[in-house]
């Protein structure tokens, strides 16, 4: 008989007819048992990249994950697919855990996904080293990294992986490194003469767009609405938040639940599994603690916080959109959440990891602020290139600029700028010229200035927009720093000197991204688009499997546009 390839083992398993970009060489590699190690955005088919090689190997593959929801959705995944995996966590109870080692070690189980802290305990890598393993595959690699956005110590414990199971091929995986954090990825886990792949972390299917946060509950209902009957994940930052946002939608005809670590884990474990299976469609959670679901279908992802890094920000938005169709991905923003932050920094005693944590963050207020294609400096961060003038997704590039006389503005900007000595930084000049009474404001003298409380036809957030195009056209000037301050140029106090007109152009910051989700999109039959959404459900639910796993929305889009007539249409 023919020898079984990887190629007949994806159409068998997962039902896939081809591989996507990179996976093939991927595995190859992984094949040949060279260590690897894999940079692709979330949702681009990493899982694939160790889980096909597990079947091909001989004895199991361990997959070490800090995700205990993800490990789960993970596995039953696998197990609708005919693939013996298991999980070891602590949502297991001890004669659970005790069944998956006993499977483990007749040679009955695949794959085992682990989380990272059983490797510090003695008995645990007792049990290891019983194992016959045929690869090890270690998922959000960067989380060994101390650069990178999620650094956890339980990671520190994989070195222990090469003591116990010498020789044994290594991939790491993760969908947000810098070049810096790969690097050292390389070293803390000592992956010998590694080859890197690395996959355009361009996520075309996703639109981005931040917006202030004014009126922002009701804007998220606005949202809701126009993705109703989808799936939808809240990102906020606390606990609190979660809950009361949750609770909120809800009473307004949203049905939303709250999921975050300080719910009891049963019912951490009941809220995922209702949202797999689409018996609740919208989930609010903590950024901090994370989603880790692997669900497909989710159209609308919004942070309604702002997140601490651009690496956090990306691998959240990237759980959207995972079936290739459009998805968007909305931000607000406010410099109320940056102070939020900036107070939890500042709590940090380790020197170094809190400068770290402040340059991440400035950088992310950057991707808010800036007045250029988002797309481009999100690639841009991950050391990709982008050199389309528009990228058709994000609310910069789909949104018309609109002009606007600010010449008058200009002049008053400029003038508190210099009237308070040109030693402040963007806050400050908002307060003074919105006539803020704060202390500061006070034990300065600058309640006194003519300039304080001259601006009244616009809030903070516009007065702070307007301060950053004064600076893009060249008339105020930003000192680096941990607190940078203001300055006028040569070319803002000529302006000012010859009274001149100024117009600039803003980009309409009400305005989403929402067209957009149109594109790519077959003209199907939505009547019947819903009718097969309920069959599937009726189908999953029968079967005990998520409602993905029977099929995705991209096949039930193509049955409602192509109408199969026979077996062979179909």
């Amino acid at each position: 008989m023919p020898e079984t390839t990887p190629r007949d083992l994806l159409k068998a398993y997962f039902g896939y007819d081809q591989f996507l970009p990179l996976q093939e060489e991927i595995i190859a590699n992984v094949l040949d048992g060279r260590e690897t190690l894999v940079l692709m955005p979330t949702g681009g088919g990493k899982s694939l990249c160790y889980q096909l090689p597990a079947l091909c190997l001989d004895g199991l593959t361990l997959v070490v994950s800090p995700l205990i929801a993800l490990m789960k959705d993970q596995v039953d995944g696998l197990r609708a697919n005919g693939i013996a995996a298991d999980f070891i966590n602590s949502s297991l109870s001890q004669s659970d855990a005790s069944q998956v080692r006993a499977r483990a070690l007749s040679g009955e189980t695949k794959i085992l996904y682990l989380a990272p802290e059983r490797l510090a305990l003695p008995g645990f890598q007792h049990f290891l080293g019983k194992l016959t393993v045929g690869l090890i595959a270690v998922d959000e690699a960067h989380c060994i990294s101390e650069w990178g956005h999620d650094f956890r110590p339980d990671y520190r414990n994989l070195k222990s992986l090469r003591t116990l199971l010498p020789g044994v091929p290594m991939i790491a995986l993760t969908a947000t490194a810098t070049e810096k954090v790969r690097q050292d990825i390389v070293e803390q886990l000592g992956l010998r003469r590694s080859q890197t792949f690395l996959a355009s972390f361009n996520r075309s299917n996703l639109s981005y767009a931040v917006r202030p946060k004014r009126r922002a509950f009701d804007a998220l209902l606005d949202l809701l609405e126009s993705h109703k009957g989808e799936s939808a994940i809240v990102y906020r930052f606390s606990r609190k938040d979660t809950d009361s946002l949750a609770a909120n939608l809800s009473a307004q005809g949203f049905p939303a639940l709250p999921y975050h670590a300080g719910l009891d884990a049963s019912v951490r474990r009941d809220t995922q599994e209702r949202f797999i299976r689409d018996e609740v469609p919208i989930i609010v959670a903590t950024i901090a603690f994370g989603m880790g679901i692997d669900k497909p279908d989710i159209r609308l992802l919004v942070h309604f916080d702002l997140p601490k890094s651009i690496e956090g920000y990306f691998q959240e938005t990237g759980r959207a959109g995972r079936d290739s169709l459009p998805a968007e991905c909305v931000l607000f923003f406010s410099y109320n959440d940056k102070m939020k932050q900036e107070f939890f920094i500042n709590e940090v005693e380790d020197r170094q990891e809190r400068e770290t944590a402040r340059q991440k963050l400035d950088q992310m207020i950057e991707l808010c602020e800036i007045r250029t294609c988002r797309r481009r400096y999100l690639l841009d961060y991950f050391g990709e290139r982008w050199d389309e003038d528009n990228c058709g997704g994000c609310d910069t590039c789909l949104t018309p600029g609109e002009e606007f006389d600010a010449t008058e503005i200009a002049q008053k900007i400029l003038s508190a700028v210099i009237r308070t000595g040109e030693r402040f930084g963007a806050k400050h000049i908002t307060d003074v010229l919105l006539g803020a009474n704060t202390k500061r404001v006070r034990e300065l003298g600058h309640d006194r200035l003519s300039v304080h409380g001259i601006v009244r036809d616009l809030d903070a957030e516009e007065l702070r927009h307007t301060l950053g195009l004064l600076v893009d056209h060249g008339l105020l000037a930003k000192e680096a720093g941990d607190y940078p301050t203001l300055t006028v140029t040569v070319e803002g106090r000529e302006f000012l000197k010859r009274r001149g007109q100024l117009t600039l152009t803003r980009p309409k910051l009400e305005v989403g991204v929402r067209a957009r989700r149109e594109t790519g999109r077959l003209d199907y039959d939505r009547a019947l688009f819903e009718q097969l959404r309920a069959l599937r459900k009726e189908i999953a639910d029968e079967r005990g499997v998520p409602p993905f796993v029977v099929f995705g929305d991209v096949s039930l889009q193509q049955m409602a546009y192509y109408f199969p007539q026979s077996h062979q249409g179909f």
